[in-house]
């Protein structure tokens, strides 16, 4: 179990972000980890044919990546500056990483290839991995990256840009409107029930009592006191079934959890509205109503219903009009969201 104990001043300095970055992590140690690709196989089965007939050269990142691990190196995710950065953005922020914090993350990663269990007060220690020992990081090209941080980095940069090309860059817009979605939902619930509605539903490892987050993880435990650093919460496309934490210092504090709907995320399916609803709003807009099931664009509302962008604008005006919709900005998009109204309409409806 790890426990995050905050002041009144991480309350305030909590915030919410997405990581390019992080959802390369996360997809790289999903790939190597079939069991646990429940609603992501069809993502898996062509990102790995798209790898072997690009012949990518991923090796650094893929050994930094290790699913049988308790650690995963910091330095690959490094806080993003931004609510919703860009993959450009995060790899400069990675470019800047000290030698110093690279190395002694590759301690960490030596230190829990040797001990199953970890402990944030084991993790936390300085050390200097002896040239004796350096066998215990887990290949050469890791090993090259600890004798030479800077030369290194440059070498994982260019692999992460590789990847995501192949990888992510293909489903980023559906990836990047998911994760934005749940930004918006996450801000809705701090605003209705502060830090408890915040933290309460990000998933069954994570619960909030008494002023402290604690998190059940099974091969690491220990108490990070925050003092005034705050806490950075990043969902994630690629992280479920679990969550992943960030508590050694002196990197951001930070929690990556699965994002709202993301059992959903490849579904083609398209819902049809209640008939009811149909009969009061029109079929159209009975149809946008159902589709936000989570938040939307106009122009991928506009894919799932089948009418033009400027169509699904008119529809959103009058939904917006009737108090059954609300727009937000989030990043360089607007997601509309449904309303309680719009939510007991259609329930309503449906009961029906």
């Amino acid at each position: 179990m790890l426990t995050i104990t905050f002041t009144v001043e991480d309350l305030a300095r909590t915030r919410l972000a997405v990581s390019p970055l992080w959802e390369v992590v996360a997809s790289v140690r999903l790939l190597k980890t079939p069991r646990a690709q429940h609603f992501h196989r069809r993502w898996a089965r062509e990102t790995t044919a798209r790898i072997a007939r690009e012949r990518l050269e991923l090796g650094l990142l893929f050994d930094l990546v290790d699913p049988a691990s308790w650690y995963t190196p910091d330095f690959l995710t490094p806080s993003p500056a931004a609510p919703v950065p860009d993959l450009a953005a995060d790899l400069g922020t990675l470019s800047r990483v000290a030698v110093e914090e690279v190395r002694a993350d590759l301690d960490v990663v030596a230190y829990a290839r040797t001990h199953p269990v970890g402990s944030l007060a084991d993790a936390a220690l300085p050390r200097r991995l002896p040239r004796a020992r350096a066998a215990e990081l887990p290949s050469d090209a890791v090993r090259s990256l600890y004798a030479e941080p800077e030369a290194g980095i440059e070498q994982l940069a260019e692999q992460v840009q590789a990847y995501w090309d192949v990888a992510i860059a293909p489903y980023w817009g559906r990836i990047r409107a998911l994760l934005e979605g749940d930004l918006l939902y996450r801000a809705r619930r701090l605003g209705q029930g502060g830090p408890a509605g915040l933290f309460e539903d990000l998933d069954s490892a994570v619960r909030w009592r008494q002023g402290a987050l604690r998190i059940r993880h099974r091969r690491f435990h220990g108490v990070r006191e925050l003092a005034g650093e705050g806490l950075l919460l990043t969902p994630s496309a690629f992280v479920w079934p679990t969550v992943y934490s960030t508590t050694i210092p002196p990197w951001q504090p930070s929690l990556t959890y699965p994002a709202r709907g993301v059992a959903a995320i490849w579904d083609e399916s398209v819902r049809r509205a209640p008939a009811g609803v149909v009969g009061v709003l029109g079929r159209s807009r009975a149809e946008v109503l159902v589709q936000l099931d989570v938040p939307r664009s106009t122009t991928e509302l506009a894919g799932r219903v089948g009418l033009t962008a400027g169509g699904v604008s008119q529809h959103l005006g009058a939904l917006r009009s009737a108090g059954l919709v609300t727009g937000h900005r989030v990043g360089r998009l607007v997601l509309y969201a449904r309303t309680s109204v719009a939510e007991a309409l259609l329930g309503a409806g449906e009961g029906g």
